[in-house]
């Protein structure tokens, strides 16, 4: 089986064109236009302009030996308010990009949800109210109607633990709700989406399915008993609270936060844990736990991880962490864990001239690379990303693009690591 190499993208941090050809509003477009929530206040309205420029970039992706493409679908692109008959004209648009990535010999993987929830659906409770579990289904066959013939791999969510964090438990991103523990049927929600798309998509004869989540490996500060206990909390809702449900059927235990799984209804886990194609991981970091302190609301506290070289976001470069992860996850889930993809993986660095990205990514391949000889069946890396982009609460601030966007202009400049990458994947490359 020939290995993916490809890099990754979202809609609302590449596409623009958000009021174009019927697309609705999603909670990033309402997010990002209240004051404060995102920095200088950058909004996703023009992005990279990639609903124009699309075709541009698919050569781009060609010329640098890329053999796979992970984009997401708009869900507002296609269903203005989440509910209803599809929108012609956006089901067009990524029909026109899936034919374009399919004449290069670039294999189409598409992500249906990446935290562009039609703002309709947000104003109905959002991911609180479990009905929009059976609307995502319902999106994901009118889109696998459409592409199925043609798309390579299906991911039904991308990263549900940050959506449900960062969203709904802090108010950090889109949609902004501040629920703490509170938000906790956001996970089971989500799931039960992702286990009723996996139908869906069954249904509509796709070819590959999986779901995206986000790991991390998850240090204790010490070998005290406090810290190795935080360590299992944070263990236990980062990771297994999103992986246990999909490989094995179960939840893990949550007493560690006094909560119950009070909002499961027969069936749920059944649907949730439908086999897959494969497990789409995303690494960053890893995470460094202590005990709480007497003011803590959780029963852990995150520590600063010293001692390594760190991206312009802040965020710690750990190669190793992606093979101790990857391993860990062989070991945890044995023979319920389907092959795995790495479906996000990259840094922030703005030079044109990114010796660092370039070092980042090649040890990051070797760690591959050695997961791989410890029997750990990793088969595709997707780079985070194609383009620089909107990057969130973020906004512009933050350059993760092998191609430099002048966001004034719009101009794409390759950066050195995407030369590099080209002469790595040629035939007389790595």
């Amino acid at each position: 089986m020939t290995f993916l190499w490809g890099t990754a993208t979202a809609a609302y941090q590449i596409e623009g064109a958000v009021a174009e050809d019927g697309r609705g509003p999603s909670i990033w477009d309402t997010f990002s236009h209240e004051p404060g929530k995102t920095r200088d206040g950058h909004t996703g309205d023009i992005a990279c302009d990639h609903y124009h420029r699309w075709p541009e970039d698919v050569e781009l992706m060609a010329a640098a030996g890329l053999n796979a493409y992970r984009f997401s679908i708009a869900w507002p692109r296609i269903q203005p308010t989440g509910t209803g008959p599809a929108n012609v004209k956006g089901l067009d648009f990524y029909d026109r990009l899936v034919d374009g990535l399919c004449a290069k010999g670039i294999a189409p993987a598409a992500t249906l949800f990446h935290w562009d929830l039609p703002q309709a659906l947000e104003d109905g409770g959002g991911w609180m109210n479990r009905d929009v579990s059976e609307q995502f289904a319902d999106y994901a066959a009118i889109v696998v109607e459409r592409l199925g013939d043609r798309v390579q791999q299906w991911i039904t969510l991308n990263e549900p633990v940050i959506h449900m964090i960062f969203g709904y438990a802090l108010g950090m991103h889109a949609p902004g709700r501040a629920l703490m523990l509170d938000a906790l049927p956001v996970a089971h929600h989500q799931l039960l989406g992702h286990g009723l798309a996996v139908q869906a998509l069954r249904a509509g004869g796709a070819a590959q399915v999986l779901i995206t989540n986000n790991c991390t490996p998850v240090w204790p500060a010490s070998d005290s008993a406090e810290d190795q206990a935080a360590a299992d909390a944070y263990d236990t809702l980062h990771n297994r609270l999103f992986n246990d449900p999909v490989l094995l059927g179960t939840y893990p235990d949550l007493t560690a936060f006094g909560v119950e799984p009070h909002f499961i209804r027969d069936g749920d886990l059944k649907a949730i844990s439908a086999p897959l194609d494969g497990f789409g991981l995303n690494y960053y970091t890893p995470t460094r736990v202590t005990g709480p302190n007497a003011d803590s609301v959780m029963p852990f506290e995150l520590a600063d991880i010293t001692g390594y070289p760190k991206t312009e976001f802040g965020w710690p470069v750990v190669p190793d962490g992606l093979r101790e992860l990857l391993v860990s996850l062989k070991s945890r889930y044995g023979t319920a864990l389907p092959p795995v993809y790495i479906t996000e993986n990259g840094c922030s660095y703005a030079a044109i001239d990114d010796q660092f990205r370039i070092d980042y990514l090649d040890a990051h391949f070797k760690a591959v690379e050695t997961a791989q000889s410890e029997g750990v069946d990793v088969r595709g890396y997707f780079i985070w990303s194609l383009l620089d982009n909107f990057e969130w609460a973020e906004g512009y601030h933050q350059r993760f693009g092998l191609i430099h966007v002048d966001f004034d202009t719009q101009t794409r400049t390759p950066r050195s690591s995407y030369h590099w990458l080209r002469t790595h994947l040629s035939p007389a490359g790595g």
